[in-house]
């Protein structure tokens, strides 16, 4: 089955966590067998051989900066500046893998089909859209002309805490200027809106102000785990009207309730795939059919195996899902829109 994935930090894996992902999954985790300075070390379950295993053909690649204000305990940078050059980066590492052969940039409708036309023949360049996880280095709109000619394709305005342009997971309040002037030049240049992390205040202010295309390229559901970090069934209900695609994450603490840090284990937890299944089932009850559920797996984002479902040894192992969701009682036409064609409709609308 070909699989897209919309939420893949690999930039990050790489320039942060010093991750060479043209390496085996086994060497990657080799190198890191005795550092100790992220809980993940050693763990990792993401390299560019294991998408290609897993016929993850297509996916949604991020860049990511958090600036930080004297008042901010979170990590991040002390400027935009600063975050806008670490995005940058991360950029250049893009187009190095592109030059190598390992990554196609798709940014338009031709890009897509024909990348959807070479893959099933040559799966060794894998397709990426490229997306911006929290605006905090967009320095000022000029920037985000920048950022699109570049390639930027999708953006979502906040992360964790505060933002100069929304507010995130575990911070409250709404845009302000500067985040509604950000959704209209979003608009003008026809950037997904990524709802991922805006916090409610933030996440009501931005669907009533923006009118373009919206996602949630990788968000789980408040009625399974009550945490604010998940959307409302209200909510899940506005991004279905407006036509969006919801990613399933497998990040554990967001799918189970009752998650402690550092002492839960995924076993002991009882997370699996079908935990994420339950996720996708939910929405799809919501909405009445299977058309605004895919996968936007986080897998590598701040975490690794101590912290995914544990029948998850690679992310090549995405393809256990089509039988799973076959035994839940999904139809093969269903399993064909969660693991590619809702997010292709989607760009294609988008993009058309």
């Amino acid at each position: 089955m070909f699989i897209i994935d919309a939420h893949l930090d690999l930039s990050m894996n790489a320039l942060e966590w010093n991750r060479d992902l043209r390496a085996s999954i086994q060497e990657i985790n080799a190198r890191e067998h005795q550092l100790t300075d992220k809980p993940d070390r050693g763990l990792a379950t993401v390299s560019l051989e294991e998408l290609r295993k897993g016929n993850i053909g297509l996916v949604v690649a991020t860049q990511i900066a958090r600036y930080v204000d004297k008042t901010n305990t979170l990590p991040g940078w002390n400027s935009p500046e600063q975050a806008w050059a670490q995005t940058q980066g991360q950029l250049a590492y893009y187009k190095a893998l592109e030059k190598s052969g390992d990554l196609r940039p798709i940014r338009n409708l031709p890009e897509l089909y024909d990348h959807l036309t070479i893959w099933p023949e040559d799966q060794k360049t894998i397709g990426y859209i490229l997306s911006l996880e929290g605006a905090d280095s967009i320095v000022s709109l000029e920037y985000l002309e920048i950022a699109h000619e570049s390639g930027l394709r999708a953006l979502g305005p906040a992360h964790y805490g505060p933002g100069r342009y929304a507010q995130g997971t575990n911070a409250s309040g709404g845009l302000g200027t500067l985040g509604r002037d950000l959704l209209r030049k979003m608009e003008e240049l026809n950037i997904i809106l990524d709802a991922t992390h805006l916090c409610d205040e933030s996440f009501e202010e931005a669907l009533e102000h923006f009118h373009g295309h919206v996602w949630a390229s990788h968000h789980n559901c408040r009625a399974l785990v009550d945490h604010n970090r998940q959307f409302s069934d209200d909510q899940l209900k506005i991004l279905i009207e407006r036509g969006a695609v919801i990613g399933m994450p497998m990040d554990a603490w967001m799918m189970v309730p009752n998650w402690e840090r550092g002492k839960s284990t995924p076993k002991s937890m009882g997370v699996t795939l079908n935990t994420m299944i339950d996720h996708l089932t939910h929405i799809c009850e919501l909405a009445g059919n299977t058309n605004h559920v895919g996968l936007g797996t986080d897998l590598d984002g701040g975490f690794g195996r101590e912290q995914c479902p544990y029948d998850i040894e690679t992310i090549a192992d995405l393809q256990k899902i089509p039988d799973l969701l076959l035994k839940r009682g999904f139809s093969t036409d269903d399993v064909k829109k969660i693991c590619h064609q809702n997010w292709l409709n989607f760009l294609e609308k988008t993009w058309a």
